[in-house]
Parts: structure tokens; sequence; C-alpha cells
């Protein structure tokens, strides 16, 4: 018997979505291997004839985890505006699955079937190709350059102003990273996103005192101006920081309430003001405000408030007009007013219409990703799958493969293969810090960042094997002289094997094989051109049996004939 309480299909959402004018993706959720078949049945919804006349497609089991099979299938519609229906069929029982009904038999009239209500060109997904091409190297300014391979390395303080101190842990400027270029370029990198440059109290620059100019400590606009000059000359496009959730205490806005309180004509900028607005020296005392995350020392702001929206929206434009910058890292997104991101993707889009808006976005972000806010969002469920396979053994291939299938499926295509992929950033530890200081755990990771679907992007020094399990170390000082493993070269050919395999970008994400253990094949697939990918994250060797091919990968280490080492992998492309 089919289990009713497994079925699942969302009309207009992840599991119904057009991917252009004429074409049209359904997904249908059901039991695992509770299927013998599964049928799409769809129409025009406005046809002149009663009843509708439907055509028939079958549909294919495209993924799997624990619990259920997922259904799928993208085709070429000739009507505008669809109504449809499944027909769900097991060894025992036929039936139908219309408007969150199931049935055996179908519906009278039309309006009672799934309804696709009209294929509009403002629905299909707006994600710039060129972000699901990149490449993307992350940069933590403080700690990456101070000029060609070096980093000072040793902290220092420039005044601001009568009352702030602008810090400097590492001593990482925007000219460094400027003379590092042919270093990132060489690596294959074709987009950097560098972390907040605007003039800020902390060596984090997340403390944000002036949104127009480029931190002090850290250079000048026109340093900047150049970085982003040399660097689109080399094909690399950058993306900034944007910290529009909170600011420095010190912050104009914030400075006047402090001093004026309720008289000040900024008191209606930040959110859950009491007066009298003290800065408390004490950090045992909380503030009269909202703040990000308790710091006491950045009030939150009220991004609802049409001031401080309309500020903000000038800062897009200064840094997209004036100095060319690609797109935006939107930091505590989930935490601003979404009319507020709505308003920001009309003004960013309006003077660069392939500009990017990356939400920092930890959970699932359907709700963000509708094509009216973000582009994409931090996909940091990525990198806690991939610490729980590869690093910590937390999980074995089934699960791992489970995990995966649920974050692939919980986007539509155009969104997924966006999704900003990575597995450690200035906020986690390094991910070799989980891999037991076995560097080929990191290179499994790493194979799978750079050919499973959405953008891979690499915290700078990975490369370098930089390890790091808290803020001293994690934000540690870029290695130049004294690499702990030098893995350049390695991802070197992942970043050719990624550009030279459209597949990885566009193409179809199907696990082929996953057992009890370490052992996970996957395939990637674009029309007839296929990249097909062993991993073995375990320390024996295990069997490849029954695969097809076995011989001659284009890339493998531990590969021989039909085996692979403990924690080996092999790339096969056709």
């Amino acid at each position: 018997m089919i289990d009713r309480q497994a079925v699942l299909h969302i009309p207009l959402s992840q599991y119904a979505f057009i991917n252009s004018e004429i074409s049209i993706t359904l997904r249908i959720r059901v039991a695992r291997d509770g299927l013998t078949r599964c049928v799409l049945h769809f129409g025009d919804r406005v046809c002149p004839s009663d009843p509708v006349i439907f055509s028939s497609l079958e549909m294919e089991k495209v993924a799997t985890d624990l619990d259920f099979d997922y259904y799928e299938i993208t085709f070429d519609s000739p009507y505008t505006r669809v109504c449809y229906y499944f027909e769900l069929c097991d060894s025992d029982e036929r039936l139908y699955l219309f408007a969150d009904i199931l049935s055996k038999v179908l519906p009278q009239e039309r309006s009672e079937f799934y309804q696709y209500p009209f294929m509009r060109r403002e629905e299909i997904s707006t994600v710039p190709d060129w972000l699901k091409q990149a490449v993307v190297y992350n940069i933590f300014p403080d700690s990456f350059a101070s000029e060609w391979r070096f980093i000072r390395g040793t902290p220092s303080e420039t005044g601001w102003g009568s009352d702030v101190v602008l810090k400097s842990k590492l001593g990482g400027t925007i000219r460094g990273i400027t003379a590092n270029l042919d270093y990132i370029a060489d690596l294959g990198f074709t987009c950097l996103y560098i972390n907040p440059i605007f003039a800020a109290g902390e060596y984090h620059k997340y403390d944000v005192l002036d949104y127009f100019n480029v931190s002090p400590n850290m250079g000048t606009n026109e340093d900047f101006h150049e970085l982003v000059s040399q660097a689109h000359s080399r094909g690399i496009r950058v993306i900034i920081d944007g910290v529009f959730n909170h600011c420095s205490w010190y912050f104009f806005a914030f400075d006047d309430v402090a001093r004026n309180g309720e008289r000040s004509k900024y008191k209606d900028w930040f959110y859950d003001l009491r007066f009298p607005v003290i800065r408390p020296e004490n950090e045992s005392i909380r503030p009269t405000y909202s703040s990000f995350a308790y710091e006491r020392k950045m009030p939150k702001l009220n991004t609802s408030n049409p001031e401080v929206r309309e500020y903000f929206m000038e800062v897009c434009e200064h840094w997209i007009r004036d100095y060319g910058v690609d797109g935006w890292r939107l930091d505590v997104a989930n935490e601003v007013d979404r009319t507020f991101w709505r308003a920001f993707r009309q003004r960013s889009r309006a003077i660069n219409p392939e500009s990017v808006m990356i939400g920092e976005i930890w959970e699932s972000s359907e709700t963000w990703l509708q094509g009216d806010m973000f582009d994409s969002t931090m996909n940091y469920d990525f990198r806690k799958n991939c610490r729980d396979f590869f690093g910590t053994e937390a999980i074995n291939a089934t699960e791992f493969n489970a995990r995966v299938t649920k974050m692939n499926y919980r986007y539509p295509t155009g969104i997924l293969q966006g999704q900003l992929n990575l597995l450690d950033s200035h906020d986690v530890n390094r991910f070799f810090s989980y891999c037991q200081k076995d560097i080929r755990r990191l290179r499994l990771a790493e194979v799978f960042l750079f050919t499973a679907p959405g953008t891979p992007c690499v915290f700078y020094g990975d490369e370098l094997g930089m390890d790091g399990d808290h803020e001293e170390t994690l934000r540690g000082p870029m290695p130049w002289d004294a690499p702990f493993h030098d893995e350049r070269e390695f991802f070197r050919t992942l970043v050719t094997l990624r550009r030279e395999n459209k597949a990885l970008i566009y193409g179809s994400y199907r696990a082929l094989f996953m057992d009890e253990d370490g052992l996970y094949i996957y395939r990637r697939q674009l029309k007839e051109h296929t990249v097909t990918i062993a991993l073995n994250a375990r320390n024996h060797t295990a069997k490849l049996e029954d695969m097809d091919p076995l011989t001659d990968p284009m890339m493998s280490d531990g590969f021989e004939a039909g085996r692979l080492a403990p924690f080996g992998y092999a790339v096969w492309t056709q």
C-alpha cells in the first residue's frame, strides 16, 4: 500500500518552478521504495474543451534519503497556464494526487487540480550566470597580506576622530590584496569575496563607523579602486561585505543619540532605544538598546525606517557605481527588514543588472530566495555535512547522502546552482581542524566542494593547509613563507576541472552508490557529458563493484584496479 503520510507536493515552490518561459520542473516526495511508477499528467488550465485534455509523462526517481524518494520531471510545456496531477502506483494500488488530495478517482472540475497559474518571466531564477560559474576566494583583509607574499603579523592602532581608535591585529591592507592578485589568479579563482573594508574600530571591521570610506588603517579609497580595477583586468569579480544590521556605537547617528537623547533627529534610526542611551563600558551591564548578539558596541539599526533605508541605498549605489564592485555579501541578513532587501536589490540591479546579493543565513533560506531579495546564501549546511562525513566520521555515506539530498532539494535548480558552498569562513573553525591532522580528509572535502551543485568558496589559506579552532588561529596570518601543507597544485587542478566541465555547473546530481561506511559515488550530467566521482572517506580500501567506468580516471589519488585506497578519490569524465 502507498504510504499516504509520506506524499508531499507544494505548488509554486521548490517542488514546482519554471526554468524559462516554456520549461517547468515538477517534483514529488514519496516514501522510500514506496512506488513502482510515478506519472505526471498535465494540461492547459484554460483550454476551451471540457474536461481538460491531459498529456502524460513518466517521472524519474532522482534522489533518496533515509525516509523518502524524490521524483522529478523537467519538460517544455506548450501551455503558459498549466494544471496537473500525479498518478502514484505500487504493486497493489493506484492513487491520484491533486490539490493535496489523494484519491482513487479524479475530480470533476479543472479548478481541483494543481495549478501553475501563469509561467511568468518574472518568476524565472535571475541568479547571474557568472556567479554559477564562479570559483570564489574569501579574504579576511587584516590577516591576508601587507605587501607581496607578506603579512606584517603585528598589531597597530590608528586614531580616528577624537574618541575612536582603529585597530589592526595582523596588518593586512587593501594594497596587500592587490599585490597578490597574481597569486589568486594563478590558482584560477574568478571572484573575490572580501570581508568588511569600511572604516571600523575593531580589526574584524564589523563595527562600522563610516560606510562611504575604506578604513584608513587598511588603506584609502584610491587603493580599493585600484584593487577592483586590477581584479577586473584579470577576470576576477569583487564582492564586498555589507554590514547593515548594526553599526559602531560611535557611528555618527548613534553618537548623536547617545549625546542628545530624545532630542536627536536620529532617535528612530535604532532598534528598541530606551532613554537615556548609555554606552556601558562594563560588559556585564545590559545596554538600553538592541544590539548584534548582545555586543553592546554594535547597536542594531532600524532598517524599516525610511531614512535609514535611503541612507543605505546610497551606500549600495556608491560602491557599485563609483567603484565597480560586482555584488554584496550581506551580514546577519535574516535579522534585517525584508522590505529593505527588496529595495536594496532594485537599487543595485538598476546600476548593474548582474550585481549579486549573497545573504548570511545559516539555516534553510527558501523565503529569502524567491527572486525578490537574495540571489544566494552562504551554505553552512554544506560545511556541516562535509565536517561530519569527511572529518569527524559522525555519519556514514548513506547518512551523508540523505543530508545532501535534503540540502539539494530545498531550492529550485537555478537557485541551487548559485548557492555559496563553503567548508569554512571567518566565523567557524578551519575545516582542517576536523581532519584529525590528515590532509587526505581535507582533499576529499575539497573534491566534493568543487564537484557538488553550487558555487565553491575557499577561505584564504586553506590551500596552504591552515588549521584553527579559535579566533586567533582560524583568522590567523596567511602562511606565505611556511605553508602547513602546500595544496596549491591540487586546488589548481580542482578549479580547472570545474571550469572545463559544464556538467559540474549546470548538470544534474545523482547519487549512484553509498554504503553504511565511507564509500560514496555520484554523477553530474549535462546532456551526454558526465562527470563521475568516487570518494572513500574511511581508513581502509574500498571496492568499486559494478561501477562503470572503473578504469582510467582523469584525476585520482589512491585508485587502482577498481579499488580506492583509504581516503582516496577518483574522477572520471565522459
